[in-house]
């Protein structure tokens, strides 16, 4: 019996010992299998963005899926989200998770941080003010231009249909509207009365607002409304990929430089554990390849190199004025677009 017994102790030692070596070796071990495991682990992120960028990060997701997967071994699927910015913003703000928002504007983002979700100094996380490619705005007008529209002096004559999307909504459509403002002010060398007078008549021939720029586009290519469209550049250059032979761009005289802007959604990524790939989804789109990728889906890459390689495609000599010519974005959405402002005193006089 008691030979029985420390046989058993013993047994039950050499046991517990092997039983500890094994899970010794196994935590040991597991720390490095659970590293790759979580490396070879599929992550996801959601970019929250505006409508014409649907074409650039189909493309650019893929492009950052290889890059990230050479980087980290880990591969990622990012989830798009598109509409009017001003809306996109919106919906942040009241709980549609995004992990990265590359939205048409810094009001925008800003709408997104003043809600406790983007931490302040945002603009400088990344190169050029957050903003890693740009934009201008140009008409897009049927082929042969019958109309003979060639700058904003003719948006206002009678019989002329414009489309253009909504400035509450559309990130794209606040980026028309002060670019005729500002064509206005040196029309008219700043008399707000002439100037407010020139913008009313061209919202008068408005015959539509949608609620964003794809929907305005559509509106004109696909619905064949108006006569002209008030257009992202690059969303009049993909409407002409399209339809090579049914429509032209028109560069008008003045138009002001679009600022797209992204961030890193902070709240949501520290709660979701994906701030690094997160950022280096943003960082990335600084990448020579990216910014390649942005010129050839007709964005402006911020990249002066890689802009210059482009030459052929944009008018790089185009006058334009910048946000900073209405007192920041701060001051513009204060004058132009809050309720009651100007905009709104505009049109809804028409």
């Amino acid at each position: 019996m008691k030979k029985v017994t420390v046989s058993g102790i013993a047994l039950a030692a050499v046991v517990a010992l092997a039983v500890f070596g094994v899970t010794s070796c196994s935590k040991k071990n597991g720390t490095a299998s659970g590293s790759a495991r979580a490396a070879g682990e599929k992550v996801t992120i959601t970019n929250v963005s505006y409508d014409p960028t649907r074409e650039l990060y189909a493309s650019y997701n893929k492009v950052f899926a290889a890059h990230w997967k050479e980087l980290s071994g880990q591969d990622v699927e990012v989830t798009q989200s598109h509409g009017g910015s001003g809306k996109q913003a919106l919906e942040v703000a009241n709980g549609l998770e995004a992990d990265v928002v590359t939205l048409a504007l810094e009001y925008d983002v800003n709408a997104v941080q003043k809600a406790g979700l983007i931490q302040q100094g945002w603009v400088s996380r990344f190169p050029l003010d957050s903003s890693p490619y740009t934009s201008t705005i140009v008409f897009l007008v049927r082929k042969g231009n019958p109309k003979k529209i060639l700058d904003w002096d003719d948006l206002i004559r009678p019989g002329i249909g414009v489309i253009t999307p909504n400035p509450k909504t559309s990130g794209g459509a606040c980026w028309n509207y002060l670019a005729a403002w500002a064509f206005a002010q040196r029309k008219f060398n700043n008399d707000e009365t002439k100037v407010r007078d020139f913008v009313k008549k061209i919202y008068a021939n408005v015959l539509v607002l949608d609620s964003g720029a794809r929907g305005a586009t559509n509106s004109f290519v696909q619905n064949k409304q108006g006569d002209v469209l008030l257009a992202w550049e690059n969303e009049a250059f993909l409407s002409i990929a399209d339809y090579p032979n049914d429509y032209e761009i028109v560069t008008p005289s003045l138009s002001i430089l679009a600022q797209p802007s992204v961030a890193v959604v902070d709240e949501v990524v520290d709660r979701r554990g994906t701030r690094k790939v997160a950022t280096e989804y943003l960082n990335y789109l600084y990448s020579e390849e990216a910014q390649r990728l942005a010129g050839k889906n007709f964005y402006r890459p911020s990249n002066k190199k890689v802009l210059a390689e482009f030459a052929n495609v944009f008018n790089l000599n185009i006058n334009l004025v910048t946000i900073n010519d209405f007192g920041g974005w701060d001051a513009a959405h204060d004058k132009h677009f809050k309720n009651g402002g100007l905009f709104d005193q505009i049109y809804n006089k028409k």
